[in-house]
Protein backbone atom coordinates (compact mmCIF):
# COMPACT_ATOMS: atom_id res chain seq x y z
CA UNK A 1 0.00 0.00 0.00
CA UNK A 2 1.33 3.45 -0.93
CA UNK A 3 1.22 6.56 1.17
CA UNK A 4 -1.48 9.07 0.26
CA UNK A 5 -0.59 12.74 -0.02
CA UNK A 6 -2.73 15.81 0.52
CA UNK A 7 -1.45 19.26 -0.45
CA UNK A 8 -2.82 21.96 1.87
CA UNK A 9 -2.73 25.62 0.88
CA UNK A 10 -2.14 27.93 3.83
CA UNK A 11 -2.79 31.66 3.74
CA UNK A 12 -1.71 32.67 7.24
CA UNK A 13 -5.31 33.29 8.27
CA UNK A 14 -8.52 31.56 9.29
CA UNK A 15 -9.21 30.08 5.83
CA UNK A 16 -5.86 28.30 5.90
CA UNK A 17 -6.44 27.12 9.47
CA UNK A 18 -9.79 25.61 8.44
CA UNK A 19 -8.15 23.92 5.44
CA UNK A 20 -5.48 22.45 7.72
CA UNK A 21 -8.05 21.20 10.24
CA UNK A 22 -10.07 19.49 7.48
CA UNK A 23 -7.00 17.96 5.83
CA UNK A 24 -5.74 16.73 9.21
CA UNK A 25 -9.02 14.90 9.83
CA UNK A 26 -8.87 13.41 6.34
CA UNK A 27 -5.29 12.25 6.88
CA UNK A 28 -6.23 10.59 10.17
CA UNK A 29 -9.10 8.76 8.46
CA UNK A 30 -6.84 7.62 5.61
CA UNK A 31 -4.13 6.41 7.98
CA UNK A 32 -0.99 6.26 5.85
CA UNK A 33 -1.08 9.87 4.67
CA UNK A 34 1.38 12.74 4.39
CA UNK A 35 0.33 16.38 4.46
CA UNK A 36 2.30 18.84 2.35
CA UNK A 37 1.57 22.21 3.91
CA UNK A 38 2.25 25.01 1.43
CA UNK A 39 2.48 28.75 1.88
CA UNK A 40 3.20 30.80 -1.22
CA UNK A 41 4.38 34.39 -1.23
CA UNK A 42 3.07 35.97 -4.41
CA UNK A 43 6.07 36.97 -6.46
CA UNK A 44 6.28 37.95 -10.07
CA UNK A 45 9.60 37.49 -11.87
CA UNK A 46 8.33 39.96 -14.46
CA UNK A 47 7.86 43.08 -12.31
CA UNK A 48 9.84 46.10 -13.41
CA UNK A 49 12.29 47.45 -10.88
CA UNK A 50 15.11 49.92 -10.64
CA UNK A 51 18.71 48.72 -10.47
CA UNK A 52 18.75 49.56 -6.75
CA UNK A 53 15.65 47.43 -6.16
CA UNK A 54 17.18 44.53 -8.08
CA UNK A 55 20.24 44.65 -5.83
CA UNK A 56 18.02 44.20 -2.76
CA UNK A 57 15.56 41.74 -4.33
CA UNK A 58 17.34 38.50 -3.40
CA UNK A 59 17.92 39.65 0.18
CA UNK A 60 14.27 40.73 0.54
CA UNK A 61 13.09 37.44 -0.95
CA UNK A 62 15.12 35.40 1.54
CA UNK A 63 13.86 37.52 4.44
CA UNK A 64 10.24 36.99 3.34
CA UNK A 65 10.76 33.22 3.12
CA UNK A 66 12.33 33.14 6.58
CA UNK A 67 9.51 35.20 8.12
CA UNK A 68 6.85 33.02 6.48
CA UNK A 69 8.48 29.87 7.83
CA UNK A 70 8.69 31.33 11.33
CA UNK A 71 5.25 32.97 11.54
CA UNK A 72 3.05 30.69 9.45
CA UNK A 73 4.66 27.39 8.55
CA UNK A 74 6.37 26.36 11.79
CA UNK A 75 3.19 26.75 13.91
CA UNK A 76 1.10 24.89 11.31
CA UNK A 77 3.61 22.04 11.10
CA UNK A 78 3.72 21.81 14.89
CA UNK A 79 -0.07 21.67 15.11
CA UNK A 80 -0.24 18.81 12.61
CA UNK A 81 2.71 16.84 13.99
CA UNK A 82 1.34 17.18 17.52
CA UNK A 83 -1.72 15.33 16.18
CA UNK A 84 0.55 12.47 15.11
CA UNK A 85 0.53 13.28 11.41
CA UNK A 86 3.39 13.11 8.92
CA UNK A 87 3.90 16.62 7.63
CA UNK A 88 6.23 18.60 5.40
CA UNK A 89 6.15 22.39 5.31
CA UNK A 90 6.95 24.15 2.05
CA UNK A 91 7.34 27.91 1.59
CA UNK A 92 7.84 29.31 -1.91
CA UNK A 93 7.62 32.48 -3.95
CA UNK A 94 5.48 32.56 -7.07
CA UNK A 95 1.94 32.08 -8.33
CA UNK A 96 -0.13 30.34 -5.67
CA UNK A 97 -2.41 28.26 -7.93
CA UNK A 98 0.45 27.16 -10.18
CA UNK A 99 2.67 26.15 -7.27
CA UNK A 100 -0.08 24.21 -5.46
CA UNK A 101 -0.89 22.32 -8.66
CA UNK A 102 2.79 21.72 -9.49
CA UNK A 103 3.41 20.30 -6.01
CA UNK A 104 0.31 18.10 -6.27
CA UNK A 105 1.75 16.65 -9.48
CA UNK A 106 5.28 16.34 -8.05
CA UNK A 107 4.09 14.40 -4.98
CA UNK A 108 1.30 12.49 -6.77
CA UNK A 109 -1.19 14.00 -4.35
CA UNK A 110 -4.74 12.72 -4.17
CA UNK A 111 -6.12 16.20 -3.55
CA UNK A 112 -5.47 19.84 -2.79
CA UNK A 113 -7.28 21.41 0.18
CA UNK A 114 -7.70 25.20 0.37
CA UNK A 115 -9.89 27.67 2.20
CA UNK A 116 -12.65 29.37 0.24
CA UNK A 117 -11.73 32.96 1.09
CA UNK A 118 -8.19 33.97 1.88
CA UNK A 119 -6.84 37.13 3.44
CA UNK A 120 -7.46 39.00 0.20
CA UNK A 121 -11.15 38.06 0.24
CA UNK A 122 -12.79 41.06 -1.42
CA UNK A 123 -10.22 41.34 -4.18
CA UNK A 124 -10.57 37.62 -4.91
CA UNK A 125 -14.37 37.85 -4.99
CA UNK A 126 -14.22 40.63 -7.55
CA UNK A 127 -11.50 39.30 -9.83
CA UNK A 128 -11.34 35.57 -9.15
CA UNK A 129 -8.57 34.13 -7.08
CA UNK A 130 -6.50 31.13 -6.27
CA UNK A 131 -9.49 29.00 -5.33
CA UNK A 132 -11.33 29.67 -8.58
CA UNK A 133 -8.21 29.08 -10.68
CA UNK A 134 -7.48 25.82 -8.89
CA UNK A 135 -11.05 24.59 -9.30
CA UNK A 136 -10.86 25.22 -13.04
CA UNK A 137 -7.32 24.09 -13.85
CA UNK A 138 -6.02 21.69 -11.19
CA UNK A 139 -4.73 18.29 -12.23
CA UNK A 140 -6.15 16.70 -9.03
CA UNK A 141 -9.40 17.14 -7.10
CA UNK A 142 -9.64 20.35 -5.08
CA UNK A 143 -11.49 20.47 -1.79
CA UNK A 144 -12.62 23.99 -0.92
CA UNK A 145 -13.32 24.59 2.75
CA UNK A 146 -15.89 27.29 3.65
Amino acid sequence: MTTSTIVVGLDGGEAGARALAFASKQAQLIGDCTLKLVYVIEWSPFSFQTSEENEQRHKRREEELSQARERIMDPAVKTATDSGLTVEGIVKHGDVADILDDLAKKYSAQQIVVGRVGLRGLKERMFGGVTARLAVASSVPVTIIP
